[in-house]
């Protein structure tokens, strides 16, 4: 049913625009009439259909949490960079996502960018590569609780395999623990 009423929701959408830029003159609908038409067709053909889907629960799930560790985040890194007696042992991890959608890898991503002292810098196939402030947090759990926010907001099932850390490499010259 949602794929009938997409030109429906589209057409509503820029004729709303016009509305408004129109500043709701009644003679703007001359040209306002095939505006809509002519945008809501282009819209349609150029924008591709998503295969996916958020789902509401997961949604408020996700922004609460995203919230969340977006100001402990915030508040870590300050902290580090104040207080000198906060610890800094610098790390590379690699990580083995279980979400397998593009899309889905990318939302992990950037999330796992704000949580407490962490920043992802790529993927390779199924790996992400993230950098840690420091060795002795606990990545690993971290990140598997990000997965599954993720995958709880688009209504996924995680892989059985990955979930956990490939390799890492101490970018102060030390060994890897």
């Amino acid at each position: 049913m949602r794929r009938h009423t997409r030109p429906l929701e589209r057409a509503v959408v820029f004729a709303v625009v016009w509305w408004v830029v129109a500043e709701a003159d009644p003679e703007g609908w001359v040209f306002g009439i095939p505006f809509v038409g002519l945008a809501t067709v282009a819209s349609l053909k150029l924008t591709p259909t998503r295969s996916w889907r958020i789902r509401p629960a997961g949604a408020l799930r996700y922004a609460w949490y995203f919230v969340h560790q977006s100001v402990m985040g915030g508040i870590d890194v300050a902290l580090r960079a104040i207080k000198p007696s906060m610890p800094i042992d610098p790390m590379i991890f690699r990580y083995r996502m279980r979400l397998v959608p593009e899309h889905a890898r990318v939302l992990f991503a950037d999330t796992v960018s704000l949580l407490p002292g962490t920043l992802s810098t790529g993927f390779e196939g199924d790996s992400m590569t993230l950098h840690v402030l420091d060795r002795e947090l606990p990545v690993e759990q971290s990140l598997r609780d990000v997965e599954r926010r993720v995958a709880d907001l688009f209504g996924l099932t995680l892989s059985a395999e990955g979930g956990n850390l490939l390799a890492c490499e101490n970018i102060t010259g030390g060994e890897c623990r």
